[in-house]
């Protein structure tokens, strides 16, 4: 297997398997991002090969991050408005 390459070395578009060693995940858990249509991506070719472009794996990658943060948030309300579980009524 060869390294990656450079982030200023690749071109602007991603295939599903690059995608999928960018993400980390399966080249098959990429696949169904792609066609769930939750990543965006967009077919080239004859053949119909899809391509990812980077600004949109980053941005997907960014969506996540903050779906992350406002679970956490959330999770963290609804913890504190239980009485009996708020670190200042144990005092």
């Amino acid at each position: 297997m060869t390294a990656p390459l450079p982030a200023d070395q690749v071109g602007r578009f991603l295939t599903v398997a690059e995608t999928a060693e960018a993400l980390n995940v399966s080249a098959a858990q990429a696949y169904a991002l792609v066609r769930s249509g939750e990543l965006p991506a967009i077919k080239i070719g004859a053949a119909g090969h899809w391509r990812v472009e980077r600004v949109e794996l980053e941005a997907f990658i960014q969506a996540r991050y903050e779906e992350a943060r406002r679970a956490a948030h959330w999770r963290q309300t609804q913890f504190e408005l239980l009485p009996e579980l708020r670190s200042d009524r144990l005092l």
